[in-house]
């Protein structure tokens, strides 16, 4: 029974939505190399999510939301075999407004090439690494999204970023 009176279930949703739908659109976008598909994979999983009592996910909904998002999109991909070039997307940016144009320039080549080189790695250590350091999630968060265990997580991760430390230290 969903002991939630409806305005705090609205007020629920929309917190989630809000806190959720960035990371969800750029997490399932990996996955479906298209942005279109991957708003549409997202807007399935917070469909789904209304149809879910809030007391049943409380604890977990960022491993409910991820989880949901991460099958949407695979299947989205499994319909559409069409690849196309990932277009560069990030809502997330962080608002440089009245920094100094080399300083935003340079971090943005900064990360361009970290981005390069992410993409360059495995889709598993990808996946994990974007869950961690893009998402947020815990290693328990990512165990439960991905299917794999903690320890395999932790070591996908290990090996990722001992990965790029090393091609960093080549480019620099």
């Amino acid at each position: 029974m969903n002991d939630a009176k409806p305005p705090d279930r609205l007020v629920w949703l929309r917190t989630v939505l809000d806190e959720f739908e960035g990371p969800l659109i750029r997490y399932a976008a990996r996955f479906t190399r298209d942005v279109e598909s991957a708003r549409d994979a997202v807007q399935e999983t917070f469909l789904r999510l209304c149809r879910e009592n809030p007391g049943e996910l409380d604890g977990r909904v960022t491993q409910w939301l991820f989880t949901v998002c991460r099958n949407r999109a695979i299947d989205a991909r499994r319909k559409d075999r069409r690849v196309q070039a990932l277009k560069e997307f990030d809502p997330a940016a962080p608002n440089v407004a009245g920094a100094d144009p080399a300083t935003i320039v340079e971090q943005q080549d900064s990360g361009s090439r970290v981005l390069q080189l992410l993409a360059a790695l495995p889709n598993n250590q990808q996946e994990v690494v974007r869950l961690r350091f893009q998402s947020g999630l815990s290693y328990k968060d990512i165990a439960v999204v991905t299917g794999l265990s903690v320890s395999n997580v932790g070591y996908l991760i290990h090996l990722a970023i001992a990965k790029l430390r090393e091609q960093l230290k080549c480019i620099g």
